[in-house]
């Protein structure tokens, strides 16, 4: 493990990725290197102008490549579910389920649910259950799912799911990413024939610091959330290396997260990492699991039996 970088990924020709959340910031990143080293890669992404505009950027960086752009909303169920309809019928080797937003205002999805939990969580849960059979259909295959430093403050408040009571942006945040991290373990332990992983950034600069504040109309936030991403941040192609190691390194093991190397996390080439230990109790893996597919209406078991 010592030292990798995307020069170490290997030979993907003839496998065939999806990339959630890939027009801009570590899924483009992630989505770029998964193409450059021969995988078919679809980028599924909400915003269709983003997303063209992020595809013919990627085809100008890597010629020749196997690239192709899926509509999808996680915010939005139905979407979710159109997707996994048009997609499900080919044969799928690796889902990295990277989008996300972050430390938004209250608002709620499509469906009613929390936005940073609906979709962060709730929309790659149901996405990853639809997709299952085209997963289970190749040997080998692997779901990424992209968590965050901020899972180690994340309560899961199953009582206040949707943050109806009380709502603070950062621990609704903590509460998806934590759900992220134990959906990956649970998931691995539910789905033998899948390798399931977490992965983190750090503290990569990308676009969802500052989208925030954005959308409260906040310049003095969003100039300090710039400000520290330049004197924080590694780029966000350092970013996708954890994401990128996971998905692809040939000793990753299911269940496991990785993130970088570097003090407390924040920065560095990509190794397994410790997380937050409450994230591998599987009673609460199994009491998210359950609530999620209520919620979604999507039962991941039922599509990997």
């Amino acid at each position: 493990m010592a030292g990798w970088t995307t020069a170490d990924i290997p030979e993907l020709s003839g496998r065939r990725a999806v990339v959630t959340g890939a027009n801009s910031g570590i899924g483009y990143h992630t989505a770029l290197e998964l193409a450059r080293h021969g995988a078919e890669v679809v980028l599924a992404c909400r915003s269709a102008e983003r997303g063209g505009q992020a595809l013919e950027r990627l085809r100008g960086e890597a010629p020749g490549a196997e690239v192709s752009l899926g509509s999808l909303d996680l915010a939005d169920l139905g979407s979710v579910r159109a997707f996994a309809e048009e997609h499900v019928r080919y044969g799928l080797d690796i889902l990295v389920n990277n989008a996300g937003v972050m430390a938004l205002p209250r608002r709620t999805t499509t469906d009613g649910f929390e936005m940073q939990f609906g979709t962060n969580h709730l929309g790659h849960f149901a996405l990853t259950g639809l997709l299952l059979p085209a997963l289970l259909a190749r040997s080998g295959s692997r779901v990424v799912t992209v968590t965050s430093m901020l899972a180690w403050s994340g309560r899961i408040r199953f009582d206040d799911l949707q943050r109806e009571r009380h709502y603070q942006r950062w621990a609704a945040y903590g509460q998806a990413k934590l759900a992220n991290l134990v959906f990956a373990k649970e998931l691995d332990r539910r789905v033998a024939a899948i390798t399931s992983v977490a992965a983190h950034p750090g503290y990569a600069s990308t676009n969802l610091q500052q989208r925030s504040a954005r959308m409260e109309g906040s310049r003095l936030r969003e100039r300090f959330y710039g400000f520290g991403n330049l004197l924080l941040g590694q780029s966000a192609a350092n970013g996708a290396l954890p994401s990128l190691y996971a998905a692809t390194a040939p000793d990753v093991t299911g269940g496991e997260c990785y993130g970088p190397r570097g003090l407390g996390q924040r920065a560095g080439l990509p190794e397994r990492v410790r997380t937050v230990g409450r994230a591998a109790d599987p009673e609460l893996g199994a009491r998210l699991w359950e609530v999620s597919a209520e919620l979604t209406g999507v039962s991941c078991e039922a599509a990997a039996g």
